[in-house]
């Protein structure tokens, strides 16, 4: 049976995003639709949402959910690092929220056989966008200089054991090609101390992490939408972002912080945002979200 997508934070999303009749909004992270549907239910009846979707196969099954929605969605193919150049393209004005929402989706650790699970034997492809021209994990791992390998682990991944990864990892590529998921967590398996292997947290997490970061440039996409969104933002307009590591919700920190010292931004959330026990119980993957809000000034 195919698991329903639940949107994380969702009740608190709306209550920061306060989406009220005939508002439009911006979603940066379409997925599978799940925040976009509850702003639209609340902005009836000419309250439209802009819906952005890096990832093609994601962007096709929107389409769909589009025409149920009669002009009052918009979904665009796209990153949100172009958030002004989409916004403007659609012609889309007067935006009153814009969401951030930084989770990889559980369709793309379930059904896109790309190598983001490593629970699933895949090719290690690890991209959003599916565009097998760019750099992919099967890349990194095979041609990338250990050194560079370990940086990735460390900086990305916060991986402590990085330089006894890349070590392995370079150990392994000489008698033959890395290419799928098990190989690669049979790698870390081999490298790291064996208490590591009995931690809660899967021993290969913070590898897969740090490549799929490294690979679709996540923190570098989310500085650029950051500073694009106060740009596009009505006056009293509301940005929310929900991330899932520490490195990402340091750059969402930093940001509102800065923005609220240069009298830009009010912040909302004065710490972060965390999912209650209940939700946690119905979906394991929120438990690492945290949810910040601020208004435009």
């Amino acid at each position: 049976m195919e698991k329903i997508h639940i949107p994380v934070l969702k009740k608190e999303v709306i209550e920061y995003l306060v989406p009220k009749r005939n508002e439009n909004f911006v979603d940066c992270t379409f997925g599978e639709g799940g925040h976009t549907i509850e702003i639209l239910k609340r902005t009836e009846p000419r309250g439209k949402v802009l819906a952005i979707e890096v990832d093609p196969d994601l962007y096709k099954k929107g389409k769909i959910l589009e025409k149920k929605f009669k002009g009052r969605l918009i979904l665009k193919k796209g990153n949100f690092s172009e958030l002004k150049k989409i916004v403007k393209e659609a012609k889309i004005e007067r935006i009153c929220g814009i969401l951030f929402d930084l989770g990889i989706s559980l369709w793309h650790i379930e059904k896109s056989k790309r190598g983001f699970s490593f629970l699933r034997d895949e090719p290690l492809i690890m991209r959003y966008d599916k565009d097998l021209t760019k750099l992919t994990a099967i890349d990194i791992l095979n041609k990338y200089p250990e050194r560079k390998i370990e940086e990735i682990l460390k900086n990305f991944g916060q991986e402590r054991y990085a330089k006894k990864i890349a070590r392995q990892i370079c150990k392994v590529r000489k008698k033959e090609r890395i290419e799928t998921t098990f190989q690669l967590v049979e790698i870390v398996k081999r490298a790291v101390p064996k208490f590591y292997l009995k931690r809660k947290l899967h021993f290969a997490t913070k590898t897969f992490l740090a490549l799929r970061i490294f690979i679709n440039e996540e923190l570098e996409n989310l500085k650029k939408g950051l500073s694009q969104s106060l740009e596009i933002l009505e006056k009293r307009g509301r940005l929310v972002v929900i991330s899932f590591h520490s490195l990402e919700d340091k750059i969402v920190k930093d940001f509102f912080k800065k923005k609220s010292k240069e009298g830009k931004l009010e912040i909302l959330t004065k710490k972060p945002i965390s999912p209650k026990i209940q939700e946690i119980l119905k979906n394991k993957r929120a438990r690492s979200a945290k949810l910040r809000a601020a208004k435009k000034l």
